[in-house]
């Protein structure tokens, strides 16, 4: 949805009709996740993506009977890895994808109060009926306890609580998916499938140490959608010309800045200080913190000594478990950006669970299936 962002909210704006294909599922090799959206307006113009192009001429058909006045419906498309090559296709796997339209001004008003949120950085989740003993395509917006209303409904009052509680819960945690529930909400059975799609504020990447390393880290969080922080004590480091890429640039004790700011189970920690001045204190914060990744550079020599300095500061196995030390996956890295490209690949391989290995060594889907790794 952040891709087409704006032009979504322009044609809000214009009161220019549209139809919305979401992917709600994926089965198998698909390119796009859960979430992704390609939109169809009056005029036949076509934004975003749901597939890499496997399926996007027979979803803009869709879109358009739904843009006409067909109801909404969820359209399946699957096909073989075997059949994909054979097609010229991108891909195999299986899509289910939610198409409904924006074609009233009340429509396109409930939906623009989702996308000015979304667009100021404010957590919201839309939670959609797929199918089952409840109106296709019925919505309810929610937004975290105390943010602001619930608004919509999905048909009773029972259901509308227990997807709201659900919502909360997958928004704090930065998830989306497939939810089922009894026709008043009813937990453990099948009658209703609803989509929640959640859009948190973009997780934090707590870049520590001001240099020439940090930069090249700092800007690969932000092409990785991080929202970047580069923390350093020494006025003449920290300042925004060595770091034009990061969100903020913070002039501070790194331990202090790091008790002081917001960490949650998404935030990745780089300490890139190299120096036990800083490092064992701001270790020791930061494995108070519930975040998801803790990487630490320095040689192997290094990494003992500062195991070494963590215990007698009191942080026992199981802390010391949650380092990524030395940082980064073995690439052979040597240049500052060649390391960035190590920090960034271990993050991905924490928050996916993958094994750091060749692909080509490996059989199977390439695509690792379910939710992202919980947290340490």
């Amino acid at each position: 949805m952040r891709d087409i962002l704006p032009d979504l909210r322009a044609r809000c704006a214009d009161g220019v009709p549209f139809a919305l294909a979401t992917v709600v599922s994926v089965h198998g090799s698909a390119p796009r996740d859960p979430g992704a959206v390609m939109a169809v307006d009056a005029a036949g113009t076509v934004l975003g993506s749901v597939s890499g192009g496997c399926v996007e001429g027979e979803l803009y058909e869709t879109a358009r009977e739904v843009l006409a006045g067909s109801p909404p419906r969820v359209v399946a498309y699957g096909i073989s890895d075997d059949e994909a090559f054979g097609a010229g296709l991108t891909c195999g796997g299986t899509i289910e994808v939610l198409v409904r339209a924006y074609a009233t001004g009340a429509e396109r008003d409930g939906l623009a109060a989702v996308l000015d949120l979304i667009a100021a950085g404010r957590p919201v989740a839309e939670a959609t009926v797929l199918s089952g003993a409840a109106e296709t395509g019925a919505r309810l917006v929610v937004r975290p306890a105390g943010a602001g209303p619930t608004t919509g409904t999905l048909g009773s009052e029972g259901l509308d609580a227990a997807v709201t509680d659900d919502a909360r819960g997958l928004l704090a945690q930065g998830r989306t998916g497939v939810q089922r529930y009894g026709a008043r909400g009813q937990r453990r059975m099948q009658e209703v499938a609803v989509f929640v799609r959640t859009y948190a504020p973009p997780p934090r990447m707590l870049v520590f140490g001001a240099i020439d390393h940090a930069a090249a880290t700092a800007r690969i969080g932000a092409f990785l959608g991080y929202r970047v922080t580069v923390c350093d004590a020494r006025p003449a480091f920290a300042t925004r010309e060595r770091f034009p890429t990061a969100d903020e640039v913070v002039r501070a004790w790194p331990h202090t800045y790091l008790e002081s700011t917001d960490v949650d189970a998404r935030t990745a920690i780089c300490v890139l200080t190299h120096d036990p001045r800083f490092d064992v204190p701001l270790l020791v914060a930061a494995l108070r913190t519930p975040a998801a990744y803790i990487g630490v550079m320095g040689s192997r020599r290094t990494h003992h000594d500062r195991l070494a300095r963590l215990r007698a500061a009191g942080v026992d196995e199981a802390g010391l478990a949650r380092l990524a030390s030395p940082v980064g996956l073995d690439l052979g890295a040597r240049t500052p950006e060649e390391t960035a490209v190590s920090i960034a690949a271990e993050i991905i391989q924490h928050r996916w669970g993958g094994t750091g290995r060749p692909l080509g060594e490996l059989t199977g889907a390439i695509h690792h299936p379910g939710e992202p790794a919980p947290p340490p």
